[in-house]
Order: C-alpha cells, then sequence, then structure tokens
C-alpha cells in the first residue's frame, strides 16, 4: 500500500520543477537574443551584459565588414563554406540585413578580407553564446 505522505512529496517536488520548464522567458529571452544582439538579456533587465555582448557583436561583424570580409550563403558545397555559413547565421538579423543589402561580397585579392571573414564568423558564434546565456539566465541556472 502506497504512503499517502510519500505521494504528497513527489508531488509538491514535481510541481517545484514545473515552473522552471514552463517558463515563457526561457524561450522568448534566446530567440529574442540570436536575433538581434544583447535583447535577450535587455528583456531580463541584465542591461551591462547585454549592452557589452552587443557592442562585442556588432562591433566584430562591422569590422569584418570594413575589412571585406565575406558573408557566407547557403550552400551545399565545401565543407568550410558550410560551417562559415552556420557561423555567420549566428549572427541573425545582422546576417540578413548583410545578405540584403548585398554586404560581405568578400576580397580575396586582399589578404585583410580573409580576417574580415573570420570576424564575422566569430561574431556570429558569440552571439549564439549569448542566446544560450539568456536562455540559462531566464530558466535560473544562472544568476
Amino acid at each position: 500500500m502506497a504512503n499517502p505522505q510519500n505521494a504528497a512529496t513527489v508531488a509538491q517536488r514535481s510541481n517545484k520543477a514545473s515552473p522552471k520548464s514552463a517558463n515563457p522567458m526561457a524561450i522568448v529571452a534566446p530567440v529574442a537574443g540570436w536575433l538581434f544582439p544583447g535583447l535577450g538579456h535587455f528583456i531580463q533587465r541584465r542591461w551591462i551584459r547585454g549592452l557589452l555582448l552587443m557592442l562585442a557583436v556588432f562591433v566584430m561583424f562591422f569590422a569584418g565588414l570594413g575589412m571585406q570580409g565575406k558573408v557566407y550563403a547557403l550552400n551545399t558545397g565545401d565543407l568550410l563554406d558550410m560551417l562559415g555559413f552556420v557561423g555567420d547565421l549566428g549572427a541573425g538579423a545582422l546576417y540578413f540585413i548583410a545578405r540584403t543589402m548585398d554586404w560581405g561580397i568578400g576580397n580575396i585579392h586582399r589578404a585583410v578580407a580573409d580576417y574580415g571573414t573570420k570576424y564575422i564568423v566569430v561574431a556570429g558564434l558569440l552571439n549564439v553564446i549569448a542566446a544560450v546565456d539568456a536562455h540559462h539566465i531566464a530558466i535560473g541556472k544562472k544568476p
């Protein structure tokens, strides 16, 4: 025969775990943070962290464009081009704006353009890490 006190304890434990998983901010914050760098932190009132991440991603992305770096398009060719696309896509709206405005065509005749390409990819990867950080804050894993 089951002990009713144990059943109540199990129910309390499951109720405590539910709010973390049912938190809508756990979905909204990382998506917003991916779409616009730093926004996932701003909507959680993490002003300084959001501002620093936004500045880092914007500066790296536009410095890469200033060095005539390449913004990768969706492709099925070379593996490194596909990985570059995934990294660039991490920049969210910055990637879509750059593709729409035909920025980041790339200049293969300049050595600094290769560094610019890496800046753009790393800006996207940093933005993905920032979105994951916003998710961890939303679920309470990080103060």
